[in-house]
């Protein structure tokens, strides 16, 4: 049989004598064999390696969460991250990393190797940090990769039952008579609740006083309570106070009713469009992810969101499922920092530079 001359790659002078050895095993062993001793010789320089990475994933993926165990958006990434891990054959596993306004998290991911094995979780509040001007360790348009968002959370206007009023229509019509007399509840000031009350304070016309608390649920427990009127809150933290009547929904803060409420009327059928709020759910990678790789995720996000199992999943959380172009989550990042930065300037809300 005849053999053919294996052109020798370029390689590091101290791997030249080894080279030569893998051109002589071609003769002896066959190519194959000749090319994968050549490809070590070189450092891994030679293409018959490359064909390895093609695959993707090739083990495990991780996804970092900005927030502690037991959060919504943990809860959400294991419902969705667990219908990946079914469609992929790898695990998604999630990892938490909370603190210092979810910035930690956050710089996690965008530091993390670009290879597509590390995804993480956004929401309101990295838009937030941006539209009031809080620094952060990374660029939240640079340092991303924006894959979709996979759920949005709506907010719903609800009182303590102590409150003579059954519709928004009436809440306002009392505060616009007594103004400063009400007091509104936020998880912190400039987190999300406070910036949609603030707003719907401003589409209201009406006056009302801020008390902030250390986290959302320390605020829902004072509405609860009864040391405050009203919360513009997630689904999550009010729907189970609302069956009971520990609380009065008078709107959800939403374009259109909410599944989840559906006797509630929107804000704007209340009257006052422009109010809506909601919290979202976004998932991302790291700004130097290979496009391909980006393809599979978002196409493998997609495909979660639209298994049945998954939205009822989410339906449980109060969340609904949600499906974007890579291109229309970065439009909306931009967007929501743009819309979050008039409501806190319009009230005067700014933090640290």
């Amino acid at each position: 049989m005849q053999t053919r001359r294996i052109p020798l790659l370029r390689c590091p002078p101290v791997a030249r004598a080894a080279a030569a050895m893998c051109a002589t095993a071609a003769r002896a062993r066959g190519r194959p064999m000749a090319l994968a001793l050549l490809a070590f010789a070189c450092g891994g320089t030679a293409p018959v390696l490359h064909a390895q990475s093609a695959r993707f994933p090739d083990r495990p993926l991780r996804s970092i969460i900005p927030y502690p165990a037991g959060a919504s958006y943990d809860t959400i990434m294991r419902i969705v991250g667990n219908a990946m891990s079914e469609s992929l054959g790898q695990s998604v596993l999630v990892e938490n990393r909370p603190g210092a306004s979810a910035t930690i998290g956050a710089d996690a991911i965008a530091r993390a190797t670009p290879d597509g094995h590390t995804i993480g979780m956004l929401g309101n509040n990295h838009t937030l940090l941006v539209a009031l001007g809080q620094k952060t360790p990374y660029d939240l348009y640079r340092d991303f990769a924006p894959l979709m968002r996979v759920a949005v959370l709506d907010n719903v206007v609800v009182v303590h039952p102590s409150v003579p009023a059954r519709t928004l229509k009436e809440f306002v019509a009392l505060a616009k008579a007594n103004p400063q007399k009400y007091r509104y509840a936020s998880g912190g000031s400039g987190g999300t609740t406070h910036l949609a009350a603030v707003q719907l304070s401003n589409v209201a016309g009406i006056e009302m006083l801020h008390v902030p608390y250390k986290g959302g649920g320390f605020a829902v427990n004072g509405l609860v309570g009864g040391e405050v009127h009203l919360m513009n809150v997630n689904m999550i933290s009010a729907k189970q106070h609302i069956p009971s009547g520990r609380l009065r929904a008078l709107a959800v803060s939403a374009p259109k009713r909410s599944s989840h409420l559906p006797e509630v009327p929107t804000v704007g059928e209340a009257g006052f469009p422009g109010a809506e709020a909601s919290q979202w759910y976004g998932v991302v990678a790291p700004a130097a992810v290979p496009a391909r790789v980006l393809a599979v995720l978002e196409a493998e996000l997609r495909k979660a969101t639209a298994r049945k199992d998954v939205q009822s999943l989410l339906a449980a959380q109060g969340a609904d499922p949600y499906a974007e172009t890579p291109a229309e989550f970065a439009a909306f990042i931009r967007e929501d920092v743009r819309i979050n930065a008039e409501i806190a300037k319009a009230a005067g809300i700014r933090l640290g530079q």
